[in-house]
């Protein structure tokens, strides 16, 4: 199965690798092992959302085509963390690096291990605003909008 895939990225903690855009960087570098990247946004400074007592994140997004299924390609994903440093100690805490499978083609799926589309994606104007830029009609098969619909449908974050 040879699939498209919208990946978003956040960083907001300098690492090994340099600061957040250095660690954007590495990451879209170790995506390409998963697949081939196809196009990267330019990278968004935001404020935090959720846990607010933390530095400011930069934002992007990918798209990604692979020959990963789905869980396969989270996992990979999950894998481009751990060997970054992404530690898990706060829920939406600070972190080297954040990435969230947002869209798999026209995917619809719920796992305890991935939820397609992404639940939160619609909501999040850090992750459509970058997804917009280098996929603004690739559509949610669930509400069945595009990316670029619900941009300008998100009241926040």
């Amino acid at each position: 199965m040879k699939g498209l895939a919208a990946v978003a990225l956040g960083s907001n903690l300098e690492s090994r690798f340099g600061d957040r855009e250095a660690n954007l960087r590495e990451a879209v570098d170790r995506i390409g092992g998963l697949g081939a990247v196809q196009s990267v946004s330019a990278f968004y400074d935001t404020e935090p959302v959720g846990y607010l007592e933390q530095p400011r994140f930069l934002n992007g997004a990918l798209l990604l085509e692979t020959e990963l299924e789905p869980l396969e390609l989270i996992r990979g994903l999950l894998s481009v963390e751990h060997g970054m440093g992404r530690e898990r100690i706060i829920a939406k805490g600070p972190r080297v690096i954040d990435l969230d499978l947002l869209l798999y083609g026209s995917v619809v799926m719920s796992t305890p291990e991935l939820t397609l589309p992404h639940p939160e994606m619609h909501e999040r104007r850090f992750v459509l605003e970058p997804l917009a830029e280098v996929a603004p009609e690739m559509v949610h098969p669930v509400l069945g909008r595009t990316v670029a619909e619900m941009l300008t449908s998100v009241k926040h974050g």
